[in-house]
């Protein structure tokens, strides 16, 4: 099982690395989802996320986009994956992936892969969830 440290890491790097590895076959969970960067003007970046929150369908059917962090994040890996429609790959790769909001007990002494990066224009994904 690979652990990915999200603490200062991009959210787009994180998630194509996860959906490579996963593809793969490896188990991958994603840690301290709370600390995962966006990159990017903070007012643009909370525009668009409300943006598609708002927009839910007639009579509010859906598509519901959730203010879980973990659930936010394993949203992105999943966009980076195969279409599970067409061929089951997407599917099980996807099942392979487990995101946490802070490290669990299981996964403190795990050995965890680092994605930091020097960033000058960011914003935490816990920020952009605020209402």
């Amino acid at each position: 099982m690979k652990v990915i440290d999200g603490n200062g890491a991009v959210l787009g790097r994180l998630a194509s690395y996860a959906a490579k590895e996963a593809l793969k076959g490896e188990e991958i969970a994603v840690v301290n989802c709370d600390e995962i960067i966006i990159t990017g003007n903070k007012q643009d970046i909370r525009e668009r996320f409300e943006e598609k929150r708002t927009k839910v369908g007639s009579q509010q059917s859906g598509p519901k986009i959730s203010r879980d962090i973990a659930k936010m994040v394993k949203r992105t890996i999943r966009g980076m994956l195969p279409n599970p429609r067409y061929s089951g790959v997407g599917r099980k790769a996807f099942q392979r992936i487990k995101c946490y909001r802070r490290i669990p007990k299981e996964l403190e002494s795990a050995k965890k892969i680092e994605m930091k990066g020097k960033k000058r224009k960011f914003v935490k994904i816990s920020e952009v969830n605020l209402r």
